[in-house]
């Protein structure tokens, strides 16, 4: 059995001392689960999920909590502090995690959000983070058809739309015409792929087609009329350019959205537009 640094591993529970349980690491020996992470009830044979990392003095620690990123994983993290190394990030429940000068795109602020990507570091054998995310993308073909559901991290803003991290693995594009909500880098959205590139890139959308999609646009249409003072001067009537302009769909899928609202009894209709019903 090999250890996976950085990573949740399954381990049984060999012994148990004042201070904790030791857990078989097989290879690597045994790895102290401090006091205050063992279970209640736990004793030898048992076998835990914990997150294996270092601690301080370099040694092979264990815990039940677990951070907001395991290595391989693509994050936004918060700058807690930095020194003249570079910066740590707000991992969680155990130490910072460090990302040196040379892995930042620019010089990291405290307190300020940054997307980067959780891997070993080859010369220390450390867990640290990088803002340079590019190089730690696949460059393998997405085995995605169009219509496909991905997870998408938003990654950056560009003149196109967003640039978007897509099951923790692809680069993808969300372009401003498929956005209908607000977006801020860091955010985790469920994605549909409208195809993938020949570069590899992956052009994606925030809503599926066909009947989901009149499904999904109700959201956003009731989302939009209750950021809006509960009203649009938009209707059914409305010309299929203005409603497009507004929400970048067809005016087929406006009216079965509007009508999907009104049977609900969220809506009311007349000629001056929708007003959202007062509850």
């Amino acid at each position: 059995m090999k250890i996976k640094l950085g990573q949740t591993n399954s381990l049984k529970v060999v012994k148990s001392v004042d201070f904790g349980v030791y857990l078989d690491g097989g290879e690597a020996g045994e790895i102290l689960l401090p006091a205050r992470y063992v279970p209640k009830g736990c004793k030898p044979g048992d076998e835990l999920d914990v997150f294996v990392y270092l601690d301080n003095e370099e040694r092979l620690i264990a815990t039940t909590e677990m951070p907001l990123a395991q290595v391989g994983d693509f994050a936004c993290l918060r700058v807690a502090w930095t020194n003249k190394f570079g910066a740590f990030l707000h991992w969680g429940p155990m130490k910072d995690l460090f990302v040196p000068f040379r892995e930042q795109k620019m010089r990291m602020q405290l307190d300020r959000f940054y997307i980067v990507h959780v891997h070993i570091d080859e010369e220390t054998y450390r867990i640290v983070a990088s803002a340079k995310v590019e190089k730690y993308l696949s460059e393998e073909k997405p085995p995605y058809a169009p219509d496909d559901e991905v997870e998408g991290l938003v990654w950056q803003k560009t003149d196109l739309g967003f640039k978007v991290i897509v099951d923790n693995r692809f680069a993808g594009l969300l372009y401003d015409t498929e956005i209908f909500t607000s977006l801020r880098t860091g955010d985790k959205r469920r994605m549909f792929v409208r195809q993938v590139r020949p570069d590899g890139k992956i052009d994606l959308a925030l809503k599926p087609r066909g009947q989901a999609a009149v499904e999904d646009f109700s959201d956003v249409l009731l989302h939009h009329l209750q950021t809006n003072a509960g009203s649009t001067p938009l209707c059914d009537k409305s010309p299929a350019e203005e409603i497009y302009s507004v929400f970048g769909v067809s005016k087929k899928v406006f009216k079965k959205a509007v009508g999907d609202l009104y049977k609900k009894r969220l809506i009311e209709l007349s000629d001056a537009g929708l007003k959202l019903i007062e509850k």
